[in-house]
């Protein structure tokens, strides 16, 4: 079923007992489940956008691309950098499966940006939850329960969002190491305020065609001791992004470069985190699986997955790993599988709160998780 319009869309919801929504299709896993598929990329365009007050309101099906370019026009973004761009993925598949990119860890996730939806709830009514403006006090924050809802409190027709100014400039410096978990660290404790730190271990380097051999640490690098260092996530690089005028730039990626010795300023900026975001780096044709955890599980997941390939984002706060078949590697993780042959959550089970979900679906007319 592909309606055109909030009001149809609620139409074939009543109409249908068990009923998920996708989008472009993106992340494909997401949607395997027995259920009615309504697609919303008929539901698509910029319904609102106020570059003055930094707010846009767009259908749920709209392409995030579509979105950029109208952002780009007046100067603005969304600065938790939307992952699977390039490949399509539309407003409402972005929020549903709750994905932020590597500017999560300087300004937030997408649920810090988030302002308000317009949806239709298990019962088949179209409601509308939060409002247009930042300075929005009204009743519950419900449109933050859509972020990683994964289409099971109902199903998002329109969206507004917070943007933000982008920055005239980027830089990216990368630092090869053979302790990320510790480079990782020490970075994030650091005046530079980074817009983005991301690490690559081993072969899944996007930044590179060839995998250089494992660094000697630098002293003062805040490196372990080769004694130590069998206990530490594969040797790899950290990636750390800078934005703002230019001279401040060579400022601040100059001092960078004075703490690693061994880093070096990336000449494709653009190309290496569009391969980051669009998850080139991993198995076309494997499983795709995001993590979350903490900087100092980095070693423990690492060990735990072998010779998969692990990109680590904001800060080391998720990690995706990409398998070119599924192992199940994940227990004690909390683990989504965003495509690929695997279960969709191949570690910890989630928990749905209770009380938001009957509220919302009390027939179940969305599929349980």
């Amino acid at each position: 079923m592909t309606p055109t319009t909030p009001e149809q869309l609620a139409e074939a919801i009543r109409a249908t007992p068990c009923v998920l929504a996708v989008g472009a299709g993106t992340k494909p896993r997401l949607s395997q489940c027995d259920a009615t598929l309504i697609s919303t990329r008929a539901l698509s365009g910029i319904v609102e956008y106020e570059p003055s007050e930094f707010t846009f309101t767009a259908l749920a099906g709209t392409p995030v691309r579509e979105i950029a370019a109208a952002l780009a026009k007046s100067g603005q973004y969304l600065p938790f950098d939307p992952l699977l761009v390039n490949a399509g993925a539309t407003l409402g598949g972005t929020v549903a499966s709750g994905l932020s990119g590597p500017g999560r860890f300087r300004y937030g996730g997408l649920r810090d940006f988030i302002l308000g939806v317009q949806f239709v709830d298990g019962e088949g009514r179209l409601l509308r939850m939060g409002g247009k403006v930042v300075k929005n006090a009204a009743g519950f924050d419900l449109p933050k329960f859509f972020v990683g809802s994964l289409g099971r409190y109902g199903v998002l027709a329109e969206i507004t969002f917070k943007v933000f100014p982008r920055a005239t400039a980027f830089r990216t410096v990368r630092i090869p190491t053979d302790n990320v978990a510790a480079t990782m660290m020490s970075m994030s404790s650091t005046r530079w305020e980074l817009d983005a730190l991301d690490a690559a271990c081993g072969g899944c380097d996007a930044s590179s065609q060839e995998v250089p051999a494992p660094p000697s640490a630098p002293k003062g690098s805040g490196e372990a001791p080769s004694a130590t260092r069998a206990s530490q996530p594969p040797w790899g690089a950290v990636f750390a992004r800078v934005g703002g005028p230019a001279v401040a730039l060579d400022a601040l990626t100059a001092e960078i470069l004075a703490r690693f010795p061994t880093g070096a300023v990336l000449a494709e900026d653009d190309a290496f985190w569009t391969s980051v975001r669009e998850f080139k780096w991993a198995h076309a044709d494997g499983v795709l699986v995001k993590v979350a955890l903490t900087p100092k599980r980095l070693p423990e997941l690492c060990a735990a997955l072998g010779d998969a390939r692990i990109h680590f984002s904001a800060g080391g706060n998720v990690a995706y790993v990409s398998q070119p078949a599924f192992e199940p590697r994940f227990a004690g993780f909390d683990a989504l599988t965003l495509r690929g042959d695997a279960p969709l959550f191949p570690g910890i089970a989630p928990v749905v709160v209770p009380g938001v979900k009957t509220a919302l679906d009390p027939q179940n007319r969305f599929p349980s998780l």
